[in-house]
């Protein structure tokens, strides 16, 4: 068996990887907060809503984790012609790498689905959708436009929720013009007529799904494997990777061979989108030029990942290459992240209740009243934020001579901190951007300052949040600190 760490090089080369995604799109939304209390007008939990966020779904969810893996990726589905289209469309785009061709249909409503928790919870969800088939011209043009897409990728990920995108003949279409082009496709089915697929390098589904399509049971290893086997061989497919939840995968080649890996996750918090992970791990893989088996053994890993997350999560490359230098996903998860990263960590920590604060500084030369500062903001909120001024920024601020240590150094002593959950670099003077890109909900500063004078305290006050004030350990700084350092002894 491959060493894992082995698998970490061909990050590297997911830039070069370019993934054709045609599928169903849909805009997930997320309502969080606290229950404390039963309605009086009927027996149902009353939700006080805390934060509400929204993200692309369904096929759009794969496109969000192929970008977080740094892969880029090309997006065909079709959308209505509402408001829920535009968000759907600024949020896809917004990723670097993505390209994204949405048919408009004017006789629809894009697919929305609304969840609601309770802490980490999830109380109820509600769907907005259109069951009806597409008309023939909307389906003529997702064809149209997969078929020119597809010499230019190095694979294709038919992501099928089956609502329609898919559906009339056009997944085949698309493999066969995709393997007639030497294009990898990889499938994540829905349904149980696996007839729709035929040709595929890969399908992915997961056990239920296998069930339903091989119409019997399969409770273990060997049961999975005959079943897949079946359906390889009645649709010619070039294998298939069966996923098991809490049991890992299971890896089944045309030729018989079946590998098992065990799962990867200690704890399951929410599998709502790990599919999509695991088709964007594999195809990214693929695209970039690693075997079947290298690419399921890092869809593994990342799928390990977003399980252990709550909502519609994605994998980082960044996480996935811990993972797979074997530290500990739960406990040893990297403090340091980008601006990006950090508001799919805080949105995380948001639908799990928790209150965020943010304080930002150079920290060159971590102190005790460095220390003081930030033990007071932890004590604030849940979990705190520390934005760091980059090397320009500090330069800028401070001098040519500063920063004494790098963002590196600073970055690695704050995140060592206990008081620390998650540091963030920034190079503008001020954080007042990423404040308004991370939304916490506690903003803390040194109580040298008055509200009126802290950086972003208009846009945590105009959403509901709070400014807090910390008392200043006196004696302490680094300047001080510098000039005692370069001032010679005194002679006697």
């Amino acid at each position: 068996m491959t060493d894992r760490s082995n698998l970490i090089p061909w990050f590297e080369k997911l830039e070069g990887a370019h993934i054709l995604v045609v599928g169903d799109a849909m805009l997930d939304r997320f309502v969080s907060g606290d229950v404390e209390r039963i309605s009086p007008e009927a027996p149902i939990p009353i939700l006080r809503v805390r934060h509400e966020s929204a993200m692309p779904g369904g096929a759009g969810n794969v496109v969000r984790n192929l970008a977080a893996l740094g892969a880029s990726a090309t997006f065909i589905g079709v959308a209505g012609t509402d408001a829920a289209a535009d968000e759907l469309q600024s949020a896809l785009a917004a990723h670097a790498g993505v390209s994204v061709d949405l048919i408009a249909d004017t006789t629809r409503p894009t697919t929305i689905k609304v969840r609601y928790l309770a802490g980490s919870q999830q109380m109820l969800r509600t769907d907005w959708e259109a069951s009806e088939p597409f008309s023939e011209q909307i389906g003529d043009a997702v064809l149209s436009a997969a078929l020119a897409a597809i010499p230019n990728c190095n694979a294709v990920v038919l992501s099928d929720y089956d609502k329609g995108v898919l559906a009339d003949g056009r997944a085949a279409k698309i493999i066969a013009a995709a393997n007639k082009a030497g294009k990898p496709v990889i499938v994540d089915p829905k349904g149980d007529d696996f007839g729709r697929y035929p040709g595929a390098e890969l399908i992915t589904p997961n056990r239920k799904e296998l069930e339903h399509a091989a119409n019997t049971t399969a409770g273990d290893d060997a049961a999975i494997t005959a079943a897949a086997l079946s359906l390889i061989s009645k649709h010619s497919l070039g294998g298939m990777l069966v996923t098991r939840s809490a049991d890992g995968m299971t890896l089944i080649d045309a030729d018989g061979s079946a590998q098992h890996l065990a799962a990867e996750s200690r704890e399951v918090f929410d599998v709502s989108g790990a599919g999509d992970t695991v088709v964007a791990a594999v195809a990214a893989m693929i695209g970039a030029g690693a075997m079947v088996a290298d690419a399921a053994r890092v869809a593994n890993t990342a799928a390990g990942i977003v399980v252990a997350k709550v909502g519609t999560a994605v994998a980082y490359a960044s996480e996935v290459i811990a993972a797979l230098h074997h530290q500990d996903i739960s406990d040893a998860e990297a403090k340091v992240l980008t601006a990006t990263e950090a508001v799919d960590r805080i949105a995380r920590w948001h639908r799990q209740g928790h209150k965020v604060g943010f304080t930002n500084g150079c920290f060159d030369l971590l102190h005790p009243g460095h220390v003081a500062l930030l033990a007071q903001a932890r004590a604030a909120c849940d979990r705190l934020v520390v934005g760091l001024n980059a090397d320009v920024s500090v330069k800028r601020l401070k001098g040519d001579e500063r920063p004494v240590q790098n963002e590196a150094a600073r970055s690695a002593v704050l995140a060592s901190l206990g008081s620390v959950d998650l540091v963030v670099i920034f190079s503008e003077d001020t954080p007042y951007e990423l404040i308004g890109e991370l939304h916490p909900d506690v903003l803390v500063k040194g109580a040298d300052y008055t509200i009126d004078e802290v950086v972003g305290a208009d846009l945590v006050q105009g959403w509901g949040g709070q400014v807090v004030l910390a008392e200043l350990k006196p004696g302490h700084s680094t300047t001080d600190t510098i000039r005692r350092m370069n001032t010679p002894p005194r002679e006697t």
